[in-house]
């Protein structure tokens, strides 16, 4: 049985009081309960908040991590950094990263090793933009996203790995795939993995990306491939999130 996870991505938003006051309104709401919780928060606030967590059922986590270990990579953070505040994530490959920073599904994939080699949970990120779902080009972008990290890490990676499914399409338009759009690619993915090994396709957690709200979770969530999200705006507000969280 996979245990569902709902991860908050906070993307460059929120002060130092802000991000207390809402790490703190999670943990305050939380109850016992079969999913799991988390939160990628800005580099700068990671150590605080790594602090505020410690102890609790809120897991920490970082929205990027550098494709090398160390050296003259001026800007970028380390795995080896992030073990250091307690990071059980890190965000890989988000469409944003790829849209704006010019992220390739290769540096994604070293992304992903480099977490990995310092026992960090990737979160894959993979999704196809609006023109490419238009020209059904969803499912080979799945796959070149994909085959990127298989030929890098191998399959087995993904035995310690969480993948999340952004249609690009869906983040901060106001759109939202159906909960059957959503669970046929998600389907699509777990197939792919069972195509190379059963085993971690029946245990990896694939979460949806693609602008969850309350209003919309519950019947995502419902869906046999969704184990969960990957939670944007609606994670800057503690009742919100939590309203994600407790509908699983």
């Amino acid at each position: 049985m996979r245990q569902s996870l709902v991860v908050g991505n906070w993307k460059m938003n929120g002060t130092l009081a802000g991000a207390e006051s809402l790490a703190k309104g999670i943990i305050a709401g939380l109850s016992e309960g079969s999913a799991a919780i988390a939160i990628c928060v800005p580099y700068v606030h990671i150590p605080s908040v790594s602090a505020w967590v410690k102890g609790t059922e809120l897991a920490l986590g970082a929205q990027n991590v550098a494709d090398k270990s160390s050296g003259a990579f001026t800007g970028e953070i380390s795995a080896a950094m992030l073990t250091e505040f307690d990071c059980k994530y890190a965000i890989v490959g988000h469409s944003e990263r790829r849209t704006y920073y010019g992220d390739t599904n290769e540096s994604v994939a070293a992304r992903f090793c480099q977490a990995q080699e310092q026992n960090i949970i990737p979160i894959l990120c993979v999704g196809e933009t609006l023109e490419q779902r238009e020209q059904d080009q969803t499912f080979a972008v799945i796959d070149a996203q994909l085959d990127a990290v298989v030929n890098m890490a191998g399959i087995a990676s993904f035995g310690s790995a969480v993948i999340a499914y952004e249609p690009v399409w869906a983040i901060g338009t106001g759109k939202t795939a159906t909960d059957e759009q959503a669970q046929e690619v998600h389907q699509y993915i777990r197939q792919y993995i069972a195509a190379k090994d059963q085993v971690i396709a029946d245990k990896i957690q694939i979460l949806y990306g693609g602008s969850a709200k309350p209003d919309n979770a519950k019947g995502l969530f419902a869906m046999p491939d969704i184990d969960g999200g990957l939670i944007g705006g609606a994670s800057l507000d503690a009742e919100s999130f939590l309203k994600i969280y407790h509908s699983i």
